[in-house]
């Protein structure tokens, strides 16, 4: 008995203490809640960079991927048989049209020249020897002082003499002409490729026989690429009719597109298994830096310019399978907006849906915010790439704040982080 009410003495003791410490504890949370020295501070609302959307007239580009042609390509090979006996080009070198590049030994072709000229002056002296014998037989008919048939014969002598001098005139011609290609001269002005063949070695005529070297011009150049069916009709076919259609060139180290030029053919048939047309396009190269064969980015323009809205294309975000941007309204509230994209301007992007002119969008510390979360404003202009004077007038448009540059203020913020 004394055991079970020693028991109930100490759980009543424990729940008297456990009910004690409860109101004490309710107690001091109503004096820290009514004490202004422990009141909670407000968040401080995230600060982000926010520009206006740009309104600007744009025109549509298309990409394409090609490799650089050369205008004219030669092989060098001879026309005559013999042995190099010069070489008078370094590898690689740029020559004019008319340079002799190789000589083959001329000397058997000047022996021929030399037998040729002796053949036609002795075709020269019998054509003079048999028409001055027909001239005479000529005389003797009309007196009936010879006979018909020596006067026919002279008569075909002096004939005979005549066709003997025209086909060594022409063997001395054709002389000339090989003695000629004993020199082997750049058809075209150009780079030359090494020398296949050197110095000594014996070389034969014909197309079948090695070339010597090849020769490619250098400027213009083309850029050859494939385009699709549907870009053709709209924008390429107006090339045809004398139209000019704008094209840029970007090598495979360039970020951009460093060169413009204009299309300058396009093929007489549609590629039915692939569905695209081979076009060519003409670009300067004075400075030689494009060569034939080198990977090239080709864009090109068609179209009537048309008003778009453009955004930086760092602030646009990806959710799934949708693309969208942050909007900041007049109060500082940030909202979820869903975009459809557009064709790329630089580092813009055309907007074609999604957004309204005059819209704010969020271009950095978009990591920081949520959408419905209240941010303060820092107006930065939309940097543009291609047109900067045309983003310092949206910023002074927009509130005439003066901010640097994008690029800049995100390195700074980096750099302090």
């Amino acid at each position: 008995m004394s055991q079970r009410f020693t028991r109930s003495r100490i759980a009543l003791a424990v729940t008297a203490t456990l009910i004690i410490a409860a109101l004490g504890t309710f107690g001091a949370m109503r004096v820290n809640a009514s004490s202004p020295a422990h009141a909670a501070a407000p968040s401080m609302a995230p600060e982000v960079d926010v520009a206006n959307v740009l309104n600007r007239t744009v025109t549509d580009w298309q990409s394409y991927s090609g490799r650089m042609e050369a205008v004219d390509r030669v092989e060098i090979r001879p026309l005559v048989s013999g042995t190099i006996v010069s070489v008078n080009f370094k590898d690689g070198a740029l020559v004019k049209k008319g340079d002799v590049l190789f000589v083959i030994d001329p000397r058997p072709y000047q022996a021929e020249v030399d037998r040729a000229a002796a053949q036609l002056a002795a075709a020269q002296a019998r054509v003079g020897y048999t028409q001055s014998d027909w001239e005479r037989a000529q005389r003797l008919i009309a007196d009936n002082a010879i006979a018909k048939r020596d006067y026919d014969q002279k008569q075909n002598d002096a004939r005979e003499a005549a066709a003997n001098l025209k086909a060594a005139q022409a063997a001395l011609e054709t002389a000339q002409i090989n003695l000629g290609y004993t020199k082997i001269v750049a058809p075209v002005s150009g780079r030359v490729s090494r020398a296949e063949i050197t110095l000594g070695n014996i070389v034969s005529a014909g197309a079948s026989s090695p070339a010597l070297t090849t020769l490619v011009s250098v400027s213009p150049i083309y850029a050859s690429f494939d385009v699709d069916e549907q870009t053709y009709l709209q924008y390429i076919g107006n090339a045809r009719s004398g139209g000019s259609v704008p094209v840029e060139l970007g090598l495979a180290n360039e970020a951009g597109y460093s060169r413009s030029g204009t299309i300058a053919s396009v093929d007489n048939r549609l590629d039915t298994s692939s569905g695209t047309i081979r076009v060519r396009a003409r670009f300067d190269n004075a400075d030689g830096a494009l060569l034939p064969g080198l990977y090239a980015r080709i864009k090109v323009g068609g179209g009537a310019p048309h008003p778009a809205l453009l955004v930086d294309d760092v602030a646009i975000g990806t959710d799934q399978d949708k693309k969208y941007v942050l909007t900041v309204d007049a109060s500082g509230r940030v909202s979820y907006r869903e975009v459809t994209l557009g064709q790329q301007q630089g580092n813009l992007r055309v907007i074609t849906a999604g957004l309204k002119p005059g819209d704010r969008i969020v271009v950095n510390g978009m990591q920081r915010v949520r959408p419905g979360a209240e941010v303060r404003v820092h107006m930065v202009p939309m940097t543009d790439d291609s047109d900067p004077n045309a983003a310092g007038a949206n910023a002074n448009a927009s509130n005439g704040a003066k901010a640097a540059p994008l690029a800049q203020r995100t390195a700074s913020k980096e750099t302090n982080s």
